[in-house]
């Protein structure tokens, strides 16, 4: 997630180091001791560039690296957020997927929400489940650990159908009415006779 996230940053705009490690602790608490390591491997690959600032390395012994996103980079991003594979909806993945929704196709989007609203469904159920026992089971500082897990998973169930929703009424407001749309609605029907 850490290849999409510096990607994703890049493709906004390029940055020096630290500043690309300021914006990437906005999405997520990533370690100083594998930004650039990857950044590194990145670089490599031939994903992004590194370049440094001419102005600082007069200034100072150390130099400012700047990075920028090449077109393999712009590839890989794009073939990132087109991926809605099992890995898009989970925990360690989901946040990063988020923040760049925006670049993301629509029904991408909607794959990615509705697998991750099924994830957490189903951990939903589960800690219904355990709080169901936790009298018998658990003390009471347990219980209540388990009915804040809960209390989460219901909160994002309810956040996710809001952003669902949200993204089916833009999708349908950008979609041009078809035949299967005058089906639907039975718009096809010639009115002229009574069919």
């Amino acid at each position: 997630m850490l290849e999409l996230a510096v990607l994703g940053l890049l493709h906004e705009a390029p940055m020096h180091g630290y500043e690309l490690r300021k914006r990437l602790q906005e999405i997520r608490a990533f370690s100083c001791g594998t930004v650039y390591p990857t950044l590194r491997r990145m670089s490599r690959a031939g994903l992004i560039e590194e370049t440094q600032e001419e102005q600082e390395a007069q200034r100072s012994r150390r130099a400012r690296r700047v990075y920028r996103l090449t077109e393999s980079g712009r590839e890989r991003f794009v073939e990132l957020v087109e991926d809605c594979g099992p890995r898009a909806c989970q925990d360690e993945a989901f946040d990063v997927r988020l923040a760049f929704f925006a670049r993301t196709p629509p029904s991408i989007r909607m794959r990615i929400l509705e697998s991750r609203r099924r994830r957490v469904e189903q951990r939903r159920e589960g800690q219904r489940a355990i709080l169901a026992r936790a009298d018998e089971q658990c003390d009471r500082y347990t219980a209540q650990l388990h009915r804040l897990g809960l209390d989460h998973s219901e909160l994002e169930v309810r956040w996710l159908d809001e952003l669902i929703a949200h993204e089916r009424a833009e999708q349908g407001a950008e979609r041009p009415v078809g035949v299967g749309d005058r089906l639907d609605r039975g718009l096809d029907r010639d009115t002229t006779n009574g069919t």
